[in-house]
C-alpha cells in the first residue's frame, strides 16, 4: 500500500521536531467531525506516492528533517506499514505515530521492534458514546481498551488527544474518559475547527472555558491535561 499525502515540512505534528508528515487512506472509522474526508470516505480515488519518492525525499532532507509523522486516514490499515517503518528509521529519522488504537497488535509490534518513538492516540469520546462520536452503528471498543492499557503500562512516549465539540462532549463524558485513560501523564484537549473538508459541516467549538472544565476534570483523576489549538 502506497501512502496518498505528504506535508513536506511541519513544525507542529511532533513537538519541537521539524517533521514530515504522511499521509495514508482508508479508515475503519466515519467520524463526522473529521477533517480528512477524501481520505476516509473516497481512499480509491487518491493519488498514490511510489514509496521510493518519499525515502528519495527524506533521504536529501536529511541535514534538515528530524522525524517523519505518519497518519491518515487509520495508519494501521496500511499492511506493510512496519517494513515501510524500517525504512524510514534506517535513514535515522525519529517516527510519530498517530492512530485511533484499534490495532493493537500492530501497536505492540512497532514498538518491539523500535520502529516506532512516539504515538498520538485519539480517544473519541466516553465508551458509551464511542460508536455515535466515530459515526458506526455499534462498536467493541476492546481493541481500543487494549491500546491504551499498553500504552500507558509501556515506556514508549506517548500522547492521547480528544478533539471536542459541542454537539459530542459534556462534562460527564471527561469523568468517563478520567478513568478509561487513569495514570496517562500527557492529554490534549483539542480544538475543533468546522471547514469545508469535514465529512459533515456544522458542528461547533467547544468554548475555552468549558474546555478548562475538561481539563480540570482530568486533572482531578491525576491526569496532566493541556489545551491544544485555544489562545
Amino acid at each position: 500500500m502506497d501512502f496518498s499525502g505528504l506535508e513536506k515540512l511541519s513544525l507542529v505534528d511532533y513537538d519541537d521536531n521539524i517533521s514530515c508528515t504522511l499521509f495514508t487512506a482508508g479508515c475503519n472509522f466515519r467520524c463526522p467531525f473529521c477533517h480528512n474526508s477524501s481520505l476516509v470516505l473516497t481512499p480509491q480515488l487518491m493519488d498514490k506516492i511510489p514509496f521510493s519518492k518519499i525515502l528519495d525525499y527524506l533521504t536529501k532532507r536529511h541535514n534538515v528533517l528530524d522525524a517523519v509523522t505518519i497518519t491518515g486516514g487509520e495508519p494501521t490499515l496500511m499492511d506493510d506499514l512496519d517494513v515501510k517503518c524500517l525504512s524510514i528509521k534506517a535513514l535515522g529519522y525519529k517516527i510519530k505515530l498517530d492512530t485511533n488504537g484499534t490495532n493493537p497488535a500492530l501497536v505492540k509490534s512497532l514498538v518491539e521492534k523500535g520502529l516506532i518513538d512516539y504515538v498520538a492516540m485519539d480517544i473519541k469520546n466516553s465508551l458509551k458514546k464511542y460508536s455515535m462520536t466515530i459515526g458506526l452503528s455499534s462498536f467493541d471498543s476492546k481493541a481500543v481498551e487494549e491500546t491504551i492499557s499498553f500504552l500507558i503500562n509501556g515506556n514508549l512516549k506517548f500522547e492521547f488527544r480528544t478533539t471536542v465539540i459541542d454537539e459530542f462532549h459534556e462534562d460527564s463524558d471527561f469523568v468517563d474518559i478520567g478513568q478509561l485513560v487513569s495514570g496517562c501523564q500527557r492529554f490534549f484537549i483539542q480544538r475543533y475547527i468546522d471547514n469545508e473538508h469535514c465529512i459533515q459541516r456544522g458542528f461547533h467549538p467547544v468554548s475555552k472555558e468549558k474546555a478548562l472544565g475538561f481539563k480540570s476534570l482530568l486533572e482531578a483523576a491525576g491526569i496532566k491535561a493541556e489545551l491544544r489549538g485555544y489562545d
